[in-house]
């Protein structure tokens, strides 16, 4: 009987050490996760930030090592960074401090590709080996690509094999348009196409995400689920079922290679801590299979971005 106890503790903490090493003690994760949407600033350097606004809950300093406090915990050791400040030298900003850091594994400028300007940035930013692409708002994506100069610096960012981010989506014919004029360009769609109501989303949302997900070079992230969420306290709920209609709805119209995982941290703090966050993707995953969570947690996002194995 002795025997027998030792034995099984034996395996009780060998399981558990293996649980912990894939993120998550009561969870099946995966070999290795990458959060693909954080942000990083300093409201106290000398010129300031033109994002988050003063006075707000986000403004004070936010840097990697808020990041690994709280992501750590979970066995999540890398990230990439997508930049807010519309302000080009906040990008060169971050490269910096991705230089120092090296639990950044790339990074998603904030450019304006119907600038003149832009091929000079895009020239200088792009020599870095984190800088992985831009993001750009959808609220006037069919306008802009009716312009020749946006268009054709767009063309640029896919002959660099860059990515482009879409934030805000709300021109979802824009975006339909943007994947089939630029074939060879990584499409990665934010914040699960910001539906309004992640428990009952609208029918436009869906047929929107559909077309999308149609495209083969159009990639889904599962981030800002908890953010639009109006709750009595401010506080999101936690439950994965809740929000199962929007990710079902996403996985079976970008399927199993085109959807990965991004916290948007800090601005998820709104809705939830970041562990419960991570804990609504990782449930929603725990019954699918290793290959599925593999793919989720880092090769979807390595497939979109072509981040940096670095040594975090």
């Amino acid at each position: 009987m002795t025997d027998r106890r030792s034995f099984l503790r034996t395996l009780a903490g060998a399981t558990g050490a293996a649980a912990l090493s894939v993120g998550c003690a009561s969870r099946p994760t995966a070999s290795r996760i990458v959060d693909t949407h954080t942000h990083f600033y300093d409201p106290t350097r000398s010129q300031g930030v033109p994002w988050p606004s003063k006075g707000s809950f986000l403004d004070r300093p936010v840097l990697p090592p808020d990041w690994q406090r709280v992501a750590a915990p979970h066995g999540i050791r890398e990230t990439v960074v997508v930049e807010a400040s519309p302000w080009p030298e906040d990008n060169d900003w971050i490269l910096r401090l991705a230089d120092k850091h090296p639990c950044i594994v790339g990074f998603i400028g904030n450019l304006r590709p119907a600038e003149a300007t832009f091929p000079d940035h895009l020239r200088r930013l792009g020599a870095h080996p984190l800088f992985r692409g831009i993001r750009i708002p959808a609220s006037k994506l069919s306008a802009n690509l009716a312009d020749p100069i946006f268009s054709r610096h767009l063309g640029l960012l896919a002959d660099r094999g860059l990515a482009v981010d879409i934030n805000g989506l709300s021109d979802f014919p824009g975006a339909v348009r943007l994947a089939r004029d630029f074939p060879s360009l990584r499409i990665v769609v934010d914040h699960v196409g910001n539906v309004r109501d992640p428990q009952a989303p609208d029918l436009a949302w869906r047929e929107g995400m559909h077309r999308l997900g149609a495209e083969p070079n159009v990639f889904c992230k599962l981030s800002g689920l908890v953010e639009p969420v109006k709750t009595p306290h401010g506080e999101a709920p936690t439950n994965v079922a809740y929000y199962r209609p929007t990710l079902d709805h996403v996985t079976a119209s970008f399927g199993p290679t085109r959807v990965f995982y991004g916290s948007n941290w800090p601005v998820s703090d709104k809705g939830a801590r970041y562990a419960d966050v991570f804990g609504l993707v990782a449930d929603y995953y725990t019954d699918r299979t290793t290959e599925d969570r593999e793919r989720f947690f880092w090769r979807n996002s390595l497939d979109a971005y072509r981040w940096v194995t670095r040594s975090a």
